[in-house]
This record gives C-alpha cells, structure tokens and sequence, in this order.
C-alpha cells in the first residue's frame, strides 16, 4: 500500500472512531467543521481540551476478569462509551497474543503457561513455553481457575463487538532470541525482522477478517518494523519501558501514530519516575507527543487517583485493569 493509502487510513483511523487516539468515544466520529480548537486537536489525533480519555481494557479488564480470556472481552465491551453510563464499557481492549507450537496464534501474555518470571504462580493449570506446546494443549489450559481457557485470537476476535477497538499487543513471536526494548539496526534489526515476519503476517491477516479498529503494540522494534512493512496501513504504538528517548527514537522511525508509555514516564503526575531509582529523562512526553500529533495512551492504571492524575495531564488513553476508574472525577467537577 503506498504512502497515499496509508495517510488516508491513518486519517480514518485517528478522526473516524477516535479510539484510542482521539480519545472521544467509539462511534462519535470527528468533531465537526467550524468546531475551532476541538476539531483541530482531533484531526490531530488527540483528545479537545475537556475530552475524555478513551478507555482500554488491559487484557480484558485484567482487575476484575480472567486476563486475556473470552468471558472478559466479552465482559469489558458491555456498557456505554461514556463515564456517566450505568456500565462503562471499553473503547478499545488490549489483547496479548503468541504462537503455538503449531504456528496458531492465541491470546495469552506470558511465555510460560506454569510459571510467570521471579517464580510466581503461573495464569494456568498447564505447563510449558507457549510457542513449544503444541495448540490442543495450550487451549485446553484452565486460566486463573475461572473455568475460561487460552483461546485462539480468531476465537476472541468474535467475541468483541465491531463498534469496540482491539489493541493487539505482539509478544514473543517464538524464539528466545527476540531482543525486548531496544533500538536496533543494520544485520541485528534484520535479523530480528526475520523471527517476527511470519507472526507479523499471520497476525494483520486474522485481524483483517474483521471490522474493528485494529492498533497493534509492541515492546519489540521489529514488531513494529514488520508491521510496518507487511501493511502501512496497520495504526501502530511503541511501548515505552524505561528511556523516554530510546522509545521516542522508534516512535519516529517508524512513524508511529500513538505510543504506550508507563505512568512513571509521564511528566506532571505524582508518579513521574517512581520506578527507576536512577530517574528517567526530563522530557515532557505527552506535549512532545502531541506536538507531532501522535497519541499518548498510559499503561497501566489501577486505581482512580492515578486515571484522575493521567486526565489532569492530558492523556489521550487510560490502559486499565478496572472500568469506571474516570467516572469519580467525571462526576465531581
């Protein structure tokens, strides 16, 4: 698809739902013509001064159902789009996804199906790497004791609504090889591509069977790069880890339309460098951000105070393990 192709969709993508990256509720489209400063912040992909962050489930609303499974999908797309709603329903719903050993790909965020990393109990009652357990087994894996198992994307994918966005986060493509946040280049970077592109392919071809917004995200530069390459057109968001810089280097690269920070990379917030005793980069990402009209979606909030703390910013999108968060300081301003 030519670059032509690609703006138009990228246009489409950021004024039409708004998912995401305008942060206005599905389906509410852009604002109109003559709106003034409200419209121009929009067709830049950004939310209008008094908008609200759009909402999107981390794996499903991981806080109060079983992450990554059909029963929280299907759970977290009910409701309205708005915080005064009875139920607040999901803009969009971020999804982890990794390969079987049989090359199928599923809905699942760890490499492990017994053990997540530091030893800590698993999400199932499997054992194995995903990307070596062969596909039978690896969705007959119970998740959390919930009676939900590991399902296939196609599965989830019929479970979410087509008026719902889908945030596909690419994990490991199936190889203990992948370099996980770095800038890359020359024979690495290629090299890297390789392990990536038949994933990278299967993947835009599941989710191009369907009608929903796509934005794929990705903590791996050749995530990103393979995207990229198999189809322009895929709206794209580099996961930020520790450097505001090293990501904001592949948010440029790649030209990529939103960006995923964690909360204590942004400015402004009481979490700002919280994690990382050495402290982060003094870079006020959210106006650098929207200065080259890209959105800032922020992972991931847990409580009220933070998703309040995020809005008072600016933020486009909150990344969130519970719904409703936004609704206290919707209703008391």
């Amino acid at each position: 698809m030519g670059d032509d192709s690609r703006e138009i969709d990228r246009r489409r993508f950021l004024q039409g739902t708004g998912v995401a990256v305008a942060g206005t509720a599905l389906g509410a489209g852009p604002a109109a013509a003559g709106d003034g400063d409200a419209a121009e912040a929009e067709m830049k992909g950004r939310r209008p001064d008094g908008d609200e962050p759009a909402v999107i489930a981390h794996r499903g609303f991981a806080g109060v159902y079983p992450e990554n499974t059909v029963g929280a999908v299907r759970a977290s797309a009910r409701g309205g789009r708005s915080n005064d709603a009875r139920v607040r329903g999901a803009d969009m719903i971020e999804i982890d996804i990794v390969p079987t050993g049989d090359g199928d790909i599923v809905v699942f965020h760890d490499d492990g199906l017994a053990e997540r990393d530091g030893g800590e109990r698993g999400l199932t009652d499997k054992e194995g790497i995903v990307w070596e357990t062969p596909t039978e087994e690896v969705l007959s894996a119970e998740v959390l004791e919930s009676g939900e198992t590991v399902p296939l994307l196609t599965e989830v994918m019929d479970a979410i609504p087509p008026s719902v966005g889908v945030n596909l986060e690419f994990k490991n493509p199936g190889s203990k090889d992948v370099r996980f946040a770095e800038n890359l280049e020359g024979d690495a970077l290629e090299a890297q591509k390789d392990l990536w592109r038949p994933f990278t392919e299967k993947a835009l071809e599941i989710a191009a069977e369907y009608e929903n917004e796509i934005l794929v995200s990705s903590f791996y530069e050749a995530a990103i790069a393979t995207v990229r390459e198999t189809d322009p057109s895929v709206p794209v968001a580099f996961l930020f880890w520790d450097s505001i810089e090293d990501g904001l280097d592949i948010t440029r690269e790649y030209d990529c339309e939103a960006l995923h920070p964690p909360l204590y990379l942004i400015k402004g917030t009481p979490f700002f460098g919280d994690a990382w005793a050495g402290g982060v980069e003094d870079v006020d990402l959210i106006s650098v951000a929207h200065e080259e009209d890209r959105t800032v979606n922020v992972w991931t909030t847990r409580s009220w105070y933070e998703a309040e703390r995020l809005r008072a910013v600016g933020v486009d999108g909150v990344i969130s393990d519970f719904p409703g968060l936004l609704r206290f300081g919707s209703r008391n301003r």
